[in-house]
C-alpha cells in the first residue's frame, strides 16, 4: 500500500505500538523498582501462601498518601498485565484512527486514556480492598498477601466458579474480538474515543476482575504472580482456544481452592 493513506496508516500503527511498548516497559520496571514502597521485589510461589510465617503488627494506619500510592501501585500493575493482552484492538482502532485527518493521534490516545481509565477505576477499588482485608487479618501486611485460609480459599473458589460464567464469557467473547467491537462501536472525535476505550475497558475489567483479586492470595507485589496472571490473560484473549484456557485455569481455580480448604 503506497498511498498516503497507506503511508498514514502504517505511522500511526507504529507510533502506536511504539507507545504502547514504552508504557508496558515503563510499568514493569517501576514495579522491578517497589512501585513507590520502597520494596525489594518478590517473586514466591508458594501455593499456601498463608502458611507463611507472619509477624504480628497493630493494623495500619491508613492516610490520604498511603491510599493514593497503593491505588498508583495497582494502577502501574494492570497497565503492565493488561496493555500486552489490550495491543491488538488498541492497534486495530489506531489503524483506523487516520480517517480522522489531523486529529488521528489524538483518536488513538483518546482510546487509550480511556481504556486506562476504567483500569484506575479498578485500581482505586482494588487499593481501598486492600486497607479493609488488611484491617482485616485476611491480608499479611509485609507481604500483602493472604494471610487467612478461609481467605485464600474464597477467593480462589470465587476465581474459577467465575471462570465458567455466562458474564465472562460475554466479556471474554469482546475481547477475543477486537474487529467486531470496534465495528459496532466505532465513533469519531476526542469524545468518541474516549467512550470506546472506556466501554472497552469496562469488558476487560468484566473479564478478569476476579483474576486480578487473585493478588490478593499470592500478593499484591509478588512478580512471580504478577507474570502468570500476565500470560494467562494474555492466554485467554489472544490464543485460538482461549475459552479452553480460561474454563482450564477456572478448573484449577477450583481445585486449588479445594486443596488450601482442607490444609
Amino acid at each position: 500500500m503506497h498511498s498516503p493513506l497507506g503511508a498514514a496508516l502504517r505511522r500511526e500503527r507504529l507510533l502506536v505500538g511504539l507507545a504502547l511498548i514504552l508504557l508496558t516497559t515503563l510499568a514493569w520496571l517501576w514495579l522491578l523498582r517497589g512501585a513507590g514502597f520502597g520494596m525489594a521485589p518478590r517473586a514466591v510461589l508458594d501455593p499456601f501462601p498463608h502458611r507463611l510465617p507472619q509477624m504480628a503488627m497493630p493494623p495500619p494506619a491508613w492516610s490520604l498518601g498511603a491510599f493514593l500510592l497503593a491505588t498508583s501501585m495497582w494502577w502501574v500493575m494492570m497497565v503492565a498485565m493488561m496493555l500486552p493482552a489490550a495491543t491488538p484492538v488498541i492497534l486495530l482502532n489506531a489503524a483506523a484512527a487516520p480517517r480522522e485527518g489531523p486529529a488521528a493521534h489524538v483518536h488513538s490516545g483518546g482510546f487509550l486514556a480511556g481504556y486506562l481509565a476504567v483500569w484506575g477505576t479498578f485500581s482505586l477499588i482494588a487499593a481501598g480492598l486492600q486497607f479493609v482485608f488488611e484491617r482485616s487479618g485476611a491480608l499479611d501486611q509485609m507481604t500483602m498477601g493472604s494471610g487467612a485460609r478461609w481467605f485464600s480459599a474464597a477467593v480462589l473458589l470465587a476465581a474459577g466458579v467465575y471462570q465458567f460464567s455466562p458474564l465472562k464469557d460475554a466479556c471474554l467473547g469482546q475481547c477475543r474480538n477486537p474487529g467486531q467491537f470496534l465495528a459496532r462501536n466505532y465513533r469519531p472525535g476526542r469524545a468518541g474515543a474516549f467512550a470506546m476505550g472506556v466501554k472497552h475497558g469496562a469488558f476487560c475489567v468484566g473479564c478478569c476482575w476476579l483474576l486480578m483479586a487473585l493478588l490478593f492470595v499470592g500478593g499484591v507485589m509478588n512478580l512471580a504472580w504478577i507474570a502468570l496472571l500476565t500470560l494467562l490473560v494474555a492466554g485467554e484473549k489472544l490464543l485460538p482456544r482461549g475459552r479452553w484456557i480460561a474454563w482450564a485455569a477456572g478448573a484449577v481455580f477450583l481445585a486449588w481452592g479445594a486443596a488450601t480448604a482442607l490444609v
